[in-house]
């Protein structure tokens, strides 16, 4: 009979153990194609969840698979993340945990995938019609190594008053 991992039995642990002492838990994944998450909160295959009771739903943390529904920009979504891919679990408030290895083998089918959800940003040049400049100055001031002092509005001191 092959030998079970101990990985999903610590994870429930240290789980556990943050409920018992008031701590919110979080757990690091490795995401791949067999992870379920919301895949625009994912940075460099990575994505950091909160599994506390108050985040999720219907948690479930078996030997095989975490599952739970938890809410992203206010919109349920389900969550499978395969344990063999969580990276760690820790407490929010004080970082105690525990980290694991994660075999990182990324696809480059998937890599490429990522690059093409996640673009780098475009710039281009803006070209300026003189209409933001409302004083009247031309361009050659934004090159003054002495800018006039802003004025500040409410210069006075702040003060606070006693209540009874």
């Amino acid at each position: 009979m092959p030998e079970t991992s101990t990985k999903p039995y610590l994870i429930r642990a240290i789980y556990e153990w943050c409920t018992d002492n008031g701590f919110t838990p979080y757990i690091a994944v490795f995401v791949d194609a067999n992870t379920n998450v919301p895949r625009e909160f994912v940075k460099n295959n990575e994505i950091v969840l909160n599994v506390s009771f108050d985040a999720t739903s219907g948690l479930e943390m078996g030997n095989e698979w975490i599952s739970f529904s938890a809410r992203f920009g206010g919109v349920s979504r389900k969550l499978d993340v395969p344990v063999d891919n969580v990276l760690a679990i820790y407490a929010r408030e004080n970082g105690q945990g525990m980290a694991f290895p994660v075999e990182r083998s990324v696809p480059e089918t998937q890599a490429a995938t990522e690059r093409e959800l996640n673009p780098p940003p475009k710039l281009a040049p803006v070209e300026s019609d003189g209409a933001a400049q409302a004083d009247g100055a031309d361009a050659s001031d934004d090159d003054d190594p002495n800018p006039p002092p802003v004025p500040r509005i409410g210069t006075r001191k702040p003060s606070l008053k006693v209540v009874k």
